[in-house]
């Protein structure tokens, strides 16, 4: 069925294309112009539809800049919330808003990273805000390798492998007929390229895309499981101690594949599932859905991703007799030393 919408919109590719194509042609003369903001500026993205890993990339990189104790925070759009405008999530401390006025993933790294986080559509405008709220020295703008109004001091894009690997090639096609807000060769802005290859074996680059990768600086990154966690109590569990077990697994991201695939590896029952959309806004219609399915498969236990953890955290009340967990995964890059050494060098000078 999507496929079939995809190839009925498939005429307007050829508009979306013209709008790109004259857009970057803009920015390349200087017509249109970048604004600096007074912080170092570091842009993750990528240039297809989501699921590629910006999040786990956006972590690691804020945690490795908490490290030489510089003031680190994250700036996103704040896909799917119900708000518009500039919101200060997070001074590091304490949260100041929630995930229906300012999406998932950003209440996920404000959680996970204690650091200052921010959603705005405008990054400049949300980038001098952010700065006045929360005095950071670094921003990490997630999601913005087509925003390109704010100059940024190191631009990485990171790849899904299985996406470049694909036998089926509609895919690599720009919206709406495939998954591309871009062309491969828009790739000739981005400083670095990490290929995330997820749970996955390490595959080689197709013959007929390795040119948009010469001269390139390519890392290559995958996932490790880093345990599955109690959504209520964060309490601690290796994976094998849910093998066997009969779960009900409940996911609303871009590509569950991974997801789905590491936990059926690790020997975990996985035929029982409900899969929503990506950034899945879960109401009470989703839980009573879930609680149904639970109790129709005499299910132990429902298993979920992090990111879905931190929206059914809501509703705790209405699921207090289920134990639900949820799996966290960490990103991992191969070429780690030569990885902190770029970010290092694009921060060369703060005070």
């Amino acid at each position: 069925m999507l496929k079939l919408i995809r190839i009925i919109l498939s005429p307007l590719l050829f508009l979306y294309a013209l709008i790109i194509n004259a857009r970057n042609f803009l920015f390349d003369k200087n017509i249109f112009k970048t604004k600096k903001v007074n912080a170092k500026v570091i842009s993750v993205g990528n240039i297809t539809v989501g699921g590629s890993g910006k999040t786990p990339l956006v972590i690691l990189i804020a945690e490795l800049i908490k490290k030489i104790n510089k003031k680190v925070g994250v700036l996103s759009r704040g896909y799917g919330r119900r708000s518009s405008g500039y919101i200060y999530v997070s001074d590091g401390k304490n949260n100041f808003s929630n995930v229906e006025k300012c999406g998932d993933e950003i209440i996920l790294v404000a959680d996970e990273l204690k650091i200052p986080t921010a959603v705005s559509e405008s990054r400049v405008k949300g980038a001098n805000h952010f700065i006045n709220d929360s005095d950071v020295e670094i921003i990490i703008l997630d999601d913005a390798f087509q925003h390109r109004w704010i100059h940024r001091d190191l631009d990485l894009v990171i790849i899904d492998q299985r996406f470049l690997i694909k036998e089926e090639f509609v895919e690599q096609n720009l919206l709406p007929l495939g998954l591309m807000r871009e062309t491969f060769d828009s790739l000739k802005r981005a400083d670095a390229v990490i290929i995330n290859r997820k749970f996955s074996e390490k595959a080689e680059m197709p013959v007929q895309l390795k040119k948009y990768f010469d001269n390139k600086i390519i890392f290559n990154a995958y996932y490790t499981a880093k345990g599955i966690y109690d959504v209520k109590t964060h309490n601690y569990f290796e994976l094998n101690e849910f093998t066997g077990q009969k779960s009900l697994v409940v996911c609303g991201i871009a590509k569950p594949f991974s997801f789905l695939n590491i936990l059926e590896k690790n020997g975990i029952d996985i035929s029982n599932k409900l899969i929503y959309p990506d950034h899945a806004n879960y109401t009470i219609a989703e839980i009573q859905e879930i609680r149904k399915s639970f109790y129709d498969t005499n299910s132990q236990s429902v298993l979920t991703t992090q990111k879905d953890a931190v929206k059914l955290t809501n509703f705790s009340k209405e699921l207090d007799d289920i134990d639900i967990y949820y799996l966290k995964i960490e990103l991992k890059i191969e070429e780690q030393n030569e990885f902190e050494k770029l970010i290092l060098k694009s921060l060369q000078h703060i005070n």
